[in-house]
C-alpha cells in the first residue's frame, strides 16, 4: 500500500515495488503559470537544474506540463539521494553561465520536435494564456533574464509546492531536500476562447478529434475506455476507415479532467471518418452504450489492480492530485467506485462531454451540419482609429486609442491594448501582436503606407513586459509587395430587344426634335426680330429633346446595373 510521511517537510509518498527503485520530485507549477511574452521560464529552469548533473550511470529525467514539472530517475538509494538533493541546489543556485546554451537547447528541441495532431487544441479552447500556452513556441526564451528565472524559482520551487514520491522500500538514508519555504499555488483557472459549444475547427492534420472537458470521478475515467472501444470498433474493425482509434482521460486539477479522442484518415475518407466519428459520439449521447463494453473495461481494470506493481505505479497520481488538492483513493476505495459505474453514469459523462466539446476537422470538412458551432477565427468588430491601406490595395491596418485592427482578407483581426497576450518585435521594424483570444496579426511596414512614427507609436503602447525581441531575419525572409493587379470588368451584357426598340424609337426622335430645336436657336440668334414667342419656342424645343432621349440614359443605366460582379 501507499504510505505518506515527509521528508524535510515535502509530503512524501512510499510504495513497494519489486523492481528497481524510482522517486520523483513533482512541483506544482507549469506552463498554465506563464505568460506568452515570457513562456517558457519553467522548462528552462528544469533544463538548467539538471545541467551541472550531466552524465549518469542511472536514468533520470524532467519534464514540464500544463501543471505540474517534474523530476524523475531511477537508481540505488544512493543515486537518489544525491539526485534529489542536487535539483534542490540547482533551483536555487542556478549554473547562469550555461543560461545562452540552455536557451539554444530549447529552441533546438521545439524546432526539431514532431507536432502532435492535437498539438493546436489548447490554443483554439484557451487562446494564448493560462492552458493554451501549450500550443505556441516558448516565445519568452529570448526575454529571460537571470533575475527572471531566481524569481521564478523563489516563487514555485519550494518544499510547500512539492510532493515527493519513491518506489522502494525505504526512503534512502541521508536524503536531503534542500528547498526554501513557500506557499503551495493552485492550478490557475483555464480561461476561454470559445463563444459557445460545442464547436469545432479545422486544422491541417489529417485526423479527426474531440475534446471535451468533464468533472473528475471513476466513472468519467471508465467513459474514456468505453468511447475508445466504440470507436475502433465503428471506424476500423466494421469501417476500415480509420487505423488509430483513441481516447484519453487525463485530470486537469481538482474538479475536472480532459477527455480527447482522435481517428486517423486518408484524404479520400476524411468526411467519412467525420461522419463516423459524429455518429458514434450521437449514439454515447443519446445512451446507446453497450453494457458489455462497461463490463470489460471494469474486469480488465479489476485485474490489473491486483498486480504486485500497483501501488507503485499509482504514485505519479497521487503525488499529482496531493499539489492540485484532490483526494487520493484507496485501492479498496477505488475498486469499490468502479464497481458501482452503470450505464447510466457513462450517458451522464457522455452529454456532459458533448455540452464542452471541441471538434477538430480536417481543412474542407465542417461540423455544423452535426450541430458544432463554428470556432472564431477573426474579430467581432473592427476598432477605431487612423487607417493605413497596404500597397496592393488589398488590406487596411488601423491603429487607435483602443487597439489596432485589420480590415482585410480573413478580417476583421482585432486586439486591444488591454488584452494583448505579447507582441513580437523585429529589428526590420514589423510587429506581429497576439491578443489574449488567439487572434493576432502580423504589421509589415513593406506592405503598409505607414507614417514612420506608426510603429513606434505602436511600442508605446505595448508594455515592454509584454515585447518579445526577435532575431534579424535574412533580407529575403522580408516581405515585398507583389505587382498591383489590375481588376478585369466583366463584359456588358448585351441589350435586349426591347431595349433595342427603345434605343431606336429614342435615337429617331433625339435627331429629329434635337435638329429642330438647334435650327430654331439658330434663327433666333441671327434674326433681329425674333419676340418672345420665338425664345419660347426655343427652349420647349430643348426640353422636348432632352425629354425624347430620357429612355437612351435610362435604358444604358439600367444594363450597367445589373451586370454580375465578381
Amino acid at each position: 500500500m501507499i504510505r505518506q510521511l515527509e521528508v524535510d517537510g515535502v509530503p512524501t509518498l512510499l510504495a513497494p515495488t519489486d523492481g528497481p527503485m524510482q522517486a520523483g520530485l513533482a512541483f506544482r507549477v507549469g506552463t498554465a503559470d506563464e505568460t506568452l511574452a515570457r513562456s517558457g521560464v519553467t522548462h528552462l529552469l528544469e533544463h538548467l537544474a539538471l545541467a551541472p548533473i550531466g552524465l549518469a550511470d542511472y536514468h533520470f529525467n524532467g519534464a514540464t506540463g500544463p501543471a505540474v514539472t517534474r523530476f524523475q530517475l531511477q537508481g540505488s538509494e544512493q543515486d537518489i539521494a544525491d539526485f534529489l538533493a542536487a535539483v534542490c541546489r540547482n533551483l536555487h543556485d542556478l549554473p547562469m553561465q550555461r543560461l545562452d546554451l540552455e536557451k539554444e537547447i530549447l529552441r533546438t528541441e521545439w524546432s526539431s520536435r514532431s507536432p502532435g495532431a492535437m498539438d493546436s487544441v489548447p490554443l483554439w479552447r484557451h487562446g494564448a494564456r493560462d492552458h493554451g500556452l501549450a500550443s505556441y513556441p516558448e516565445f519568452g526564451l529570448s526575454m529571460l533574464t537571470p533575475e527572471h528565472l531566481r524569481t521564478w524559482a523563489g516563487r514555485y520551487f519550494t518544499r510547500e509546492n512539492a510532493v515527493l514520491w519513491i518506489a522502494g522500500a525505504r526512503v534512502p538514508a541521508g536524503l536531503r531536500l534542500p528547498l526554501p519555504n513557500g506557499t503551495r499555488h493552485p492550478v490557475p483557472t483555464p480561461s476561454s476562447a470559445l463563444p459557445t459549444t460545442p464547436a469545432y475547427f479545422t486544422s491541417g492534420s489529417r485526423a479527426v478529434a474531440l475534446d471535451a472537458v468533464v468533472r473528475r470521478d471513476t466513472a468519467a475515467g471508465v467513459f474514456a475506455e468505453v468511447l475508445e472501444r466504440e470507436l475502433f470498433r465503428s471506424l476500423r474493425q466494421e469501417g476500415g476507415l480509420s487505423y488509430t482509434a483513441t481516447a484519453v482521460y487525463e485530470p486537469r486539477d481538482s474538479e475536472y479532467a480532459t477527455l480527447r479522442a482522435l481517428a486517423d484518415a486518408l484524404p479520400e475518407k476524411q468526411w467519412a471518418v467525420l461522419g463516423g466519428f459524429v455518429d458514434v459520439l450521437a449514439k454515447l449521447k443519446v445512451g446507446r452504450i453497450e453494457q458489455a463494453d462497461l463490463d470489460a473495461h471494469v474486469g480488465k481494470v479489476t485485474d490489473a489492480l491486483g498486480s504486485a506493481a500497483v501501488h507503485a505505479a499509482r504514485l505519479p497520481g497521487f503525488a499529482f492530485n496531493l499539489l492540485v488538492g484532490a483526494p487520493n483513493l484507496t485501492l479498496e476505495e477505488y475498486r469499490a467506485e468502479l464497481k458501482q459505474v452503470t450505464v447510466t453514469d457513462l450517458h451522464r459523462v457522455a452529454d456532459e462531454a458533448m455540452s464542452s466539446a471541441l471538434l477538430m476537422v480536417p481543412d474542407g470538412c465542417r461540423a455544423d451540419w452535426a450541430g458544432f458551432a463554428e470556432a472564431p477565427t477573426r474579430s467581432t468588430h473592427a476598432l477605431p482609429g487612423t487607417s493605413y491601406t497596404s500597397i496592393d490595395g488589398n488590406g487596411e491596418l488601423r491603429f487607435g486609442p483602443d487597439g489596432v485592427s485589420y480590415l482585410g482578407p480573413g478580417g476583421p483581426l482585432s486586439v486591444p491594448y488591454t488584452e494583448t497576450a505579447a507582441m513580437l518585435a523585429w529589428p526590420d521594424g514589423a510587429r506581429q501582436v497576439i491578443g489574449l483570444d488567439g487572434i493576432g496579426m502580423r504589421i509589415e511596414p513593406t506592405l503598409f503606407q505607414l507614417h514612420p512614427d506608426t510603429v513606434r507609436m505602436l511600442d508605446h503602447r505595448i508594455p515592454v513586459s509584454l515585447r518579445v525581441d526577435m532575431p534579424a531575419r535574412a533580407p529575403e525572409a522580408i516581405p515585398v509587395p507583389g505587382p498591383v493587379q489590375p481588376v478585369a470588368k466583366p463584359p456588358l451584357r448585351p441589350y435586349g430587344w426591347l431595349a433595342v426598340v427603345g434605343l431606336v424609337l429614342s435615337g429617331i426622335a433625339t435627331v429629329g426634335v434635337g435638329g429642330f430645336a438647334l435650327l430654331m436657336t439658330l434663327g433666333a440668334f441671327v434674326t433681329e426680330e425674333a419676340d418672345a414667342f420665338i425664345w419660347g419656342l426655343v427652349v420647349f424645343s430643348w426640353i422636348l429633346t432632352a425629354t425624347v432621349a430620357l429612355p437612351i440614359f435610362l435604358i444604358h443605366r439600367h444594363r450597367r446595373r445589373s451586370q454580375p460582379t465578381r
